[in-house]
């Protein structure tokens, strides 16, 4: 039907049937499928609900710039038309198009447009997904304990409202937060009631990144061969919805799985399909995540020049997008690297800045990262008193 009044240049008849089978497309993660029916709308004049559906669907596919030229074509539609339910979707999803760029902090300042907006208009689906991408944008600047209390407000209103898909989405990310403050066994609990929901309501795409998850957590426990497994459910998956992103963070866990296993060829062999995919889709934060673990690859390796370049590269990338916890990894592992070659002023100066990123976003490995500190200082100390 939207196939023949395109091609009988009906708009308000392929608008209307766009929007409705463009929802139900979506939650089926038919990306390609939505961006076509979306691009045929739009040869007949500009849509917004077309432009939202078709920015979701590059947005899904990691391709968040070019979904951001949609939703900023979208937002001044839906404000000239008065559809403030439509605003505030569309100023929610140019902060995870922002957030996907690794631009935390423009991403937290559209959400917070969108939040009262969905309040207003009584979107409690909405509210809660809003306040799931507020928590989203603190886990990924280090705060976990301030993301767990948005997730927290957030899982009540999807079940209250019956959004099977948004309380699976609220699981996952409580079990990413609980994760990044080491409390692995606690993340596993809430992936494995995010997956069986997500199966119930056919999103193949949070599938696949929740079976990415359940294999980071077993990689943290250890279990190297269990997480492998649910890592290489999870990559054909990534690619049949054509997840690049996702794809490529798929590989990079699987390249720390190798890593892990002492396999460091196959390791590098995996964090170097990931890096063009990272670059391709302008995803700044995991392209810096992937240099870093390339750095510790060749670190494995001995290579210690090659590891000291591939950090430094990632650090003004961490420090960029805001990423605390990233960037207190990468400068352990400067350090680290100090260390080894013999230079321990320095190794010091960049530990002491890991004691502090560790103190501001009470990381678990504070107390580790700061007996560590002490250890070098005093090496350091025997080392002047030889001198």
């Amino acid at each position: 039907m939207h196939r023949l009044a395109v091609a009988g240049r009906e708009p308000e008849i392929a608008r209307a049937v766009g929007r409705r089978v463009g929802r139900v497309w979506l939650s089926r993660s038919r990306f390609a499928d939505v961006a076509a029916m979306a691009q045929a709308t739009l040869t007949l004049g500009p849509d917004a609900a077309a432009l939202y559906h078709l920015g979701w669907a590059l947005a899904s596919t990691g391709s968040p710039r070019q979904a951001l030229d949609c939703y900023m074509q979208a937002l001044p539609i839906w404000q000239e038309v008065g559809n403030r339910t439509g605003e505030a979707a569309t100023l929610n999803n140019i902060g995870l198009a922002y957030n996907g760029l690794g631009d935390r902090r423009q991403a937290l300042a559209y959400y917070e447009q969108a939040l009262p907006i969905m309040r207003e208009v009584g979107d409690r689906a909405g509210e809660a997904t809003t306040l799931n991408n507020i928590g989203t944008v603190y886990n990924g600047l280090g705060g976990r304990r301030q993301a767990l209390t948005y997730y927290q407000q957030a899982l009540p209103i999807t079940r209250e409202v019956g959004d099977r898909a948004g309380e699976a989405t609220t699981l996952n990310n409580i079990g990413m937060a609980y994760n990044g403050l080491g409390d692995r066994r606690q993340a596993l609990t809430y992936f494995e009631q995010a997956l069986p929901i997500l199966r119930e309501v056919g999103d193949r795409a949070g599938e696949a990144t929740t079976l990415s998850n359940i294999g980071a957590v077993y990689n943290g426990l250890g279990d190297r061969r269990q997480a492998l497994a649910y890592h290489e459910q999870s990559l054909p998956i990534r690619r049949e919805v054509g997840d690049r992103a996702g794809e490529a963070t798929t590989l990079n866990h699987i390249g720390m799985v190798y890593d892990g296993l002492g396999d460091l060829r196959q390791a590098l062999a995996y964090h170097e399909q990931a890096l063009p995919i990272l670059r391709e889709v302008g995803d700044r934060a995991g392209e810096a995540t992937t240099l870093n673990n390339i750095g510790a690859v060749y670190d494995g390796l001995g290579d210690l020049r090659q590891a000291l370049a591939y950090y430094e590269q990632a650090l003004p990338i961490r420090r960029e997008v805001g990423d605390r916890a990233g960037e207190a990894v990468t400068r352990y592992n400067i350090a680290m690297t100090h260390r080894a070659g013999g230079d321990l002023d320095q190794a010091v100066s960049e530990l002491e800045v890991v004691v502090e990123l560790d103190r501001q976003i009470e990381h678990p490995d504070l107390a580790a990262d700061t007996a560590t500190l002490e250890q070098v200082r005093s090496e350091r100390a025997q080392h002047l008193d030889k001198t």
